[in-house]
Order: structure tokens, then C-alpha cells, then sequence
């Protein structure tokens, strides 16, 4: 059995990595937790005059540099002065040139919102009116490509060894005392450490980078990171790092002193009950010592005074784990804390409430799947002298039910915080992956209960053997013990023999090890609640994977409040007659029938390779809008023979026509042509360059 746990090993790692990859692959660009809600001029305004400044609104407080906010002119050349200041709330603006010409004018941000993570983007408005040309900016922001990747990546590394070291930690603490001795279990705990130990420094070291230039270069730049350490997220890891500090500290203490005091007598006895266990065969012995009373009086003073040696010793124990409780808890409250204090909760509604909770959410998540991890590595690779038992375990599924109690209710908290409605489950990329995580919840929760059952029946065997044993003559003596017993008497027999007969004895012990531990994997029951095991913590995987695409996804509420902001701002463009796109072009037109002249306003949203929205609108002589029989769009690119590219907007109000999806295949000058017919033989096309993508 156990020359299968490397494959299985191998396949979690595997699944980790596949898992991991694709969520960070699949994870939306736009995934920052602060969004523009407004800006003034708005966007795809025309104004008549030149603006003094640009103002922009955003959904939560914001971090800025002196070139957080750029403005440019039709040229491609700045226009705007000064570093950007903030006149208060979450608006912040930038001063711009005097004399401004007509034209088309692109406004590009990026900030980091106050939760950590970077938000770039861009808009445009026009003076006096559109240009025909609109700048290019680069739509890939410093939280996209390579360093992106790596930065999610570490989120993710972090996040499972916080998980392996505190949860690994606690399963030793509170269900398994003598786990402490055991090896396996130690390079756990100690790999988590180093995990989040590694990956704290990986972060430091990238954050510049991933906020700004999204540059490998930059990583080792020792500028951005001197500005990274005085930002709140910079202060959040280095306090990690100094707790990790404490923490190695702590589980110095309880791999050694603590471990020293782990029973060694049974597999599910702490350091208490290691010392009554201990006693009792002392007792035994000396009962039935068929020695003189002066002997046996002397054997009973010495075991009073071992008794009493024993008692202090497990009174130290006592205050030993007593200690480590306390301060294993608190430096893993802190260690979460500097999580909480540096995103999602820190921001939104209620953050006083919200931060604790956050805090309690990821100790509950810490000590369920790192517990589980501890339980699995036991359940493994334990060796045969001091096996995890059933009492152990029992102990572990309590604990993790106690977890999951705790994950629920500060579950539905944080839900309704970044959701805010129901439709935000669905309707939102949050809600979405907060579904899956519920499902996956949902799924480990199922299979846990059939590893309870599994434990049961362990129980029960368990129970059957131990009053078998009971059933034994009292004189009887192990098979193990008679043969250890005739090999020191032959060596004792023959001197020269002594070292011999302690190997074979050494040997004899050993095959008898290996037998247990044969007998103990070929336990229908054990092997049961190892395979559940094993299911629950490939779906642990899974589920972590999730949560860490969760952390970098914005908030259900933000974003539809977002999405509001935006709609009421392109109601409000669509009522005056005025574009919305960042590409508004204006075409008179002339059918030579009745009511056949008028004014054709094409705007394509956001104008780039891809998919854009494309609104047309119809006016009469007078401005006012006016409906037509038919209105088609073609589009063409001329230098690369690209096209006509047919377009079928629908009718959506008087005057107002729309399409979404329209895909541009590339970028280049393309021309748009506007087919309008005022009657069944009355119709017209003008045309109007504009440079797209």
C-alpha cells in the first residue's frame, strides 16, 4: 500500500498544477476590485470648450503615481500637466494644457485599487467635435502576461502553505499529540512553512512590477520595491515575514520540547494520558512480583515517587500544549490578519466587521484542508511503531465539522457583502466562481461524511480486537517478546555471542514491525478511509484554486454597480443625441426624395480588435431624431482587401439603431459606410474613415 502514495502524490501535484493554470489562464483581465463609476468630461462627451482637468470617479479609494493618468491628443502626445490630485472621496484629476484644439482626446488610467490589486483602462471626449482618428492604447494591463501570471501563481502557492503549515500544526496539537514524532509529519509542516515563507518574498520582490510596468525587468528593481514597501499591501508582507519569524519559532518548540513529551505508548494518547499509560504496567509489575515485602515495599516507594515524577512531568505537558495553543493561535490570527488587512475586507461595507471575519474564515479553511493534508500524510506514511488511530481521527472530524459550522456562517456574511443581490451569482464573474466553491464545499462535505462512516467501522473492529485480548490467559506472552527473551538468554549463554544475538533480536523486531504494518494496510476499513481521504483532498485542490481566482475577481457588487454606472451614462449620451464609443463619426446624408436630408452618427464601442458595440443614430434637419425604413453598416479595410464586412443593426428607439458583437479582425484605417433609405426607392450611402484597433 504504501508504494502507491508516490503515483497518487504525483497525480494531486498534477491536478494542483492543471487546475491552478487554467483558472489563472481563464481569469477575465478587468480583474481589479475598484472600478470608474464616472468621469467628467464623460466618456465619448463632446464639449465646446476645452476642459480645465480631467476628473475621474472610482468605486473605492485608489492609489496613485505622476503618471497614473495620462491624456493624449489626436497625436498621441500629452497633454495633461502636473501629478494627479485628489479633491476628495474617490475622485481624483489631472490638470491639462491651455489652448486645447478641436479633436478627439484618450484619458488611460492605472492605479492600484485599495484592496491591491492594479486597474488600467481608457476613454475618450472630444472638443468642439470628433477627430477621425483616435490613439491606440495598449489594452493589456501590468496585471496581464507573465508577471501577472507568476504574481496569481504566488497568491496561490502562499495560500496552501499557510494552509499545510497552520492546519498541520493544529492536527497535532488537537487530535494527534505523538504526530509530533513522526517524520512525515514534521517535513509537512515545515514545507508549508518554507511555501509561504518563499512565496511572501516572491510577492515583495514582484509587487512593483505587477502594479506598474507588468515588466520582468522590473522585478529586481530596487526603486519600486523601496515605493512598495510604503504601501499598504508592501507593510502587509513584511509583516508576514516577521511573523513567519515567530512561527518557525513555534514549530521549533513543537517538533522538540514538545515532541519529547508526545506519548510513545499508544498511538492516540497525548502528553497527559501518556503518563497515566505508563504508569499503569509499572503497577502491574509490581503487583505480581512474587519478591519479599521488604522488596515489594521498596518497589512501591519507587513508584510512588516515579507516580509523582510522572505527575509533574505531565503537568508540564499540560502547560506546554497549553502554550503552544495560545501562541500557535495567535500568530496564525496574524498571519490571516495580513490577508484581510490588505484586501477584500479591507474595503466596502462594514470593514471593521468585515476584517475579523475574514480573519476567522481563513482559520477555519486552514485548519480543515491543512488538517485533512496532516491526516492524510498520516494515514500514509506513518510508520508501523506508532500509527494515527481511531480516536485521532474522531478527534479530526469533529474539528473539521467545527470548520465547516465556522466556514458557513462567515460564508454567508462575505457573500452577501461582495454580492449584494441574488442576481449577482449569476450574472457576475464573482457570483459565478462563488458558486463553484460552494459546490465544491458541498462535494468534500459528502465525501468527509463517507470518512466518517469509514472511521466507525475502524472503531468497531477496534473494539472487537481489544476484547478479544481481554479474552487471553494473563500469563500470556507475546510471540515478539518470548523470542527477544530467548535471544538474550543465548547471548547471555555464550558472551561472545552478546552482539549477535542483539541483531538477530534488532531483525526479529523489525520483521515484526513490517508484519503489523502489513496486516494494518490490508484493513478492508483502513484502506476505505484512506481512498476517502485521498477524494477529499483532491477536491481540497480544487477548491483552493478556486478561492485564490476569487481573490483576485472583483466583487459581485462592484461590479454591477459599475455596470449601472455605465449604462446611465450611455442613456444619458444616447439622450442628447451625443456617441458614447471611443469612435463617433457624423455623416450628412441626402436621399433626393422628400424628408430625404438629414444626419447619420456612428459610434463603435470600444473600438479595438475584437468584439464592439456599434450605435447608429438618425436625425433630421432640425436635430431632432427620426426613424427611416432601413439603415446597413459595411465595414472595409482597404490595405489589407479586408471586407465589405456586413452589419444588421437592430431597432432599439426613434432614431436609435444597435449592434453588439461586431467583430474587427484587425487594426488599420477602415472605412465605414452607411447605407440609409428614407423610402422604397429613396436611399443613399456615405462613408467616413476611422482608424479602429
Amino acid at each position: 500500500m504504501t508504494q502507491t502514495i508516490a503515483p497518487r502524490v504525483r497525480t494531486l501535484v498534477l491536478l494542483l498544477l492543471a487546475v491552478t493554470g487554467a483558472l489563472l489562464a481563464g481569469a477575465a483581465p478587468a480583474s481589479a476590485h475598484a472600478a470608474l463609476t464616472g468621469s467628467d468630461p464623460a466618456q465619448g462627451a463632446v464639449v465646446d470648450t476645452a476642459p480645465a482637468q480631467v476628473s475621474l470617479t472610482f468605486s473605492e479609494p485608489i492609489a496613485v503615481s505622476d503618471d497614473s493618468v495620462r491624456v493624449l491628443d489626436p497625436k498621441g502626445e500629452r497633454v495633461d500637466k502636473g501629478a494627479p490630485a485628489n479633491p476628495g472621496g474617490t475622485t481624483f484629476s489631472v490638470r491639462l494644457l491651455s489652448g486645447l484644439p478641436d479633436g478627439t482626446y484618450t484619458v488611460a488610467y492605472q492605479v492600484v485599487s485599495a484592496d491591491s490589486h492594479p486597474v488600467a483602462g481608457a476613454f475618450t471626449f472630444s472638443i468642439g467635435a470628433p477627430s477621425e482618428t483616435t490613439v491606440s492604447v495598449a489594452a493589456q494591463g501590468s496585471d496581464d502576461g507573465l508577471v501577472g501570471w507568476l504574481y496569481g501563481f504566488g497568491r496561490y502557492v502562499s495560500y496552501a502553505g499557510f494552509v499545510v503549515m497552520v492546519g498541520g500544526a493544529a492536527f497535532v496539537l488537537a487530535c494527534w499529540g505523538p504526530g509530533a514524532r513522526v517524520r512525515p509529519v514534521q517535513r509537512l509542516v515545515v514545507s508549508g512553512w518554507l511555501t509561504l515563507t518563499a512565496a511572501t518574498l516572491g510577492l515583495l520582490l514582484m509587487r512593483g512590477s505587477y502594479t506598474t510596468s507588468g515588466k520582468v525587468g522590473d522585478i529586481f528593481d530596487l526603486s519600486l520595491l523601496g515605493e512598495v514597501l510604503q504601501t499598504k499591501s508592501g507593510a502587509a508582507l513584511v509583516s508576514r515575514l516577521l511573523l513567519l519569524a515567530a512561527a518557525a519559532l513555534f514549530i521549533a518548540v513543537l517538533f522538540g520540547a514538545y515532541a519529547r513529551t508526545a506519548a510513545a505508548g499508544g498511538p492516540d494518547d497525548g502528553p497527559a494520558s501518556a503518563t497515566a499509560s505508563d504508569d499503569g504496567p509499572a503497577s502491574a509489575t509490581a503487583s505480581d512480583d512474587g519478591s519479599d515485602p521488604a522488596t515489594a515495599s521498596d518497589d512501591d516507594s519507587a513508584q510512588a515517587a516515579g507516580k509523582g515524577h510522572g505527575a509533574d512531568e505531565g503537568s508540564d505537558g499540560r502547560d506546554l500544549t497549553f502554550g503552544l495553543a495560545i501562541g500557535g493561535t495567535v500568530v496564525a490570527a496574524g498571519l490571516a490578519a495580513s490577508w484581510a488587512m490588505s484586501e477584500h475586507a479591507s474595503q466596502g461595507l462594514q470593514p471593521g466587521v468585515a476584517m475579523p471575519v475574514d480573519v476567522v474564515h481563513l482559520l477555519a479553511v486552514a485548519v480543515w484542508l491543512g488538517g485533512l493534508t496532516a491526516l492524510l500524510v498520516a494515514l500514509y506514511r506513518a510508520p508501523a511503531a506508532s500509527p494515527v488511530g481511531r480516536d485521532a481521527v474522531r478527534r479530526f472530524s469533529r474539528l473539521a465539522f467545527g470548520s465547516v459550522v465556522t466556514l458557513a456562517v462567515t460564508g454567508v456574511y462575505q457573500s452577501w457583502r461582495q454580492l449584494g443581490s441574488w442576481s449577482a451569482f449569476t450574472d457576475t464573474r464573482y457570483g459565478q466562481l462563488l458558486l463553484a466553491k460552494i459546490a465544491l464545499v458541498a462535494v468534500m462535505v459528502a465525501v468527509a461524511f463517507v470518512s466518517r462512516r469509514w472511521t466507525q467501522r475502524l472503531a468497531d473492529v477496534r473494539i472487537a480486537g481489544e476484547a478479544e485480548q481481554e479474552k487471553q490467559p494473563a500469563g500470556a506472552v507475546p510471540v515478539q517478546a518470548s523470542e527477544a527473551s530467548d535471544a538474550e538468554k543465548t547471548g547471555s549463554g555464550k558472551g561472545q555471542d552478546a552482539v549477535r544475538a542483539a541483531q538477530l533480536a534488532r531483525q526479529r523486531a523489525a520483521t515484526e514491525a513490517a508484519r503489523q504494518k502489513r496486516l494494518r494496510d490490508a484493513d478492508p476499513n483502513r484502506f476505505g478511509l484512506r481512498r476517502s481521504v485521498l477524494a477529499e483532498a483532491g477536491v481540497a485542490v480544487v477548491l483552493l484554486a478556486v478561492t485564490t481566482v476569487l481573490t483576485q475577481t472583483e466583487p459581485g457588487r462592484t461590479e454591477q454597480d459599475a455596470r449601472t454606472a455605465a449604462d446611465t451614462s450611455a442613456s444619458a449620451s444616447a439622450g442628447t443625441g451625443q456617441g458614447s464609443g471611443a469612435v463617433s463619426l457624423t455623416m450628412p446624408f441626402d436621399t433626393g426624395g422628400a424628408n430625404g436630408k438629414g444626419v447619420v452618427s456612428v459610434d463603435l464601442d470600444p473600438a479595438r480588435v475584437g468584439d464592439n458595440d456599434m450605435h447608429v443614430y438618425v436625425e433630421g434637419p432640425g436635430g431632432r431624431a427620426v426613424d427611416v425604413p432601413e439603415v446597413k453598416i459595411a465595414l472595409t479595410l482597404t490595405a489589407q482587401d479586408i471586407g465589405p464586412l456586413p452589419v444588421a443593426p437592430d431597432h432599439i428607439a426613434t432614431g436609435h439603431w444597435s449592434a453588439s458583437g461586431v467583430q474587427i479582425p484587425m487594426a488599420g484605417d477602415w472605412k465605414v459606410e452607411v447605407t440609409v433609405r428614407t423610402s422604397d426607392i429613396d436611399q443613399v450611402t456615405v462613408s467616413k474613415n476611422a482608424q479602429i484597433g
